[in-house]
């Protein structure tokens, strides 16, 4: 199996809801649900690796607060040389709406203070060689951001295929920052976006040709996926073959977090060397079991699945 690594945002998420509708000002709602847990694309990756049995390491920062020492002991020995910054740890509350839909609001925290140096103190290249490293809350972390054509270059100088989930960006899909994200795809050999994210960067409506489009301007080899929810996904792979999944249905329960489930699921079956479809088939499967069970399942160690049908 070929090496792992997640690096990017680590904080903590509390979910609470459902909320319908939107609470007035000066009022109180009462809730049935809330949770405290480890988030951030990365955290979120990193704890659905964990859940799976994989391999992995993972780069990210914390605060120098109880949130901070929290988060570190959830991933235990692979958080030993997170540095430590002087901010509090970033904090999102999650709002989760009766239809599925969920509304953050989130506080700066230490994310943007991650930087390559960060990175570099926790990953050994050498031993990530030949494998994946997926970068991800783009928009988050300031420091690493402005350096990510460093990080290409380090990654590049160790063989390190390198995987981008941005996230959606703060202030939006602004001129800048589809340039800036175009930019960092064309030194990608994968790019993992939702739905809504691959039609607006690409402006157009249809999230295969807007795959299409995109994956043109990424490295000659490059996998566009495109994460479509109830949907299922789909996959520009390496030849420009169009490749599908279908989700199964599932009665939804947190949706929070689930496309970095499906990260997690389709590198692993990735690094093991699977064939694009049961990539995709693995990840549309495990993510969907995430967002239906409370507390959240992942099946258990992954297992080698079919491959699904793939067709031009």
């Amino acid at each position: 199996m070929r090496p792992l690594a997640v690096i990017g945002n680590v904080n903590v998420d509390l979910i609470v809801g459902p909320v319908a509708p939107w609470p007035k000002a000066g009022t109180e709602t009462v809730v049935d649900h809330d949770e405290l847990r480890v988030g951030g694309q990365a955290g979120n990756t990193g704890l659905a690796w964990q859940a799976l049995g994989v391999d992995f390491a993972i780069a990210a920062n914390v605060g120098d607060d109880q949130f901070g020492r929290w988060l570190r002991e959830a991933f235990g020995w692979r958080a030993e040389k997170w540095p430590v910054r002087p901010e509090g740890t970033t904090l999102s509350v999650g709002m989760t709406h009766p239809d599925g839909e969920r509304t953050f609001l989130t506080t700066r925290g230490h994310l943007p203070r991650f930087s390559l140096g960060d990175v570099l103190s926790v990953l050994d290249g050498s031993a990530l060689s030949g494998g994946y490293a997926l970068l991800s809350g783009s928009f988050l972390t300031d420091d690493l951001t402005r350096e990510y054509d460093a990080f290409f270059d380090w990654a590049d100088g160790h063989g390190i295929a390198v995987a981008l989930d941005t996230g959606w960006p703060i202030d939006g899909w602004t001129e800048a920052n589809c340039a800036a994200t175009r930019a960092w795809l064309s030194r990608c050999a994968l790019a993992l976006f939702n739905e809504v994210e691959t039609v607006t960067l690409a402006g157009a409506q249809s999230p295969v040709e807007a795959a299409r489009e995109i994956r043109s301007s990424m490295r000659k080899g490059a996998t566009f996926v495109v994460k479509r929810g109830p949907q299922g996904a789909i996959a520009i792979g390496p030849d420009g073959t169009l490749v599908e999944a279908a989700a199964p249905g599932v009665r939804v329960v947190d949706t929070i977090g689930a496309g970095d489930v499906f990260n997690a699921a389709f590198l692993a079956a990735l690094a093991r060397e699977e064939p694009l479809s049961a990539c995709l088939r693995a990840a549309t499967q495990i993510a969907s079991r995430a967002i239906s069970t409370l507390p959240r399942n992942y099946g258990g160690p992954m297992q080698s699945r079919e491959s699904t049908h793939e067709r031009a």
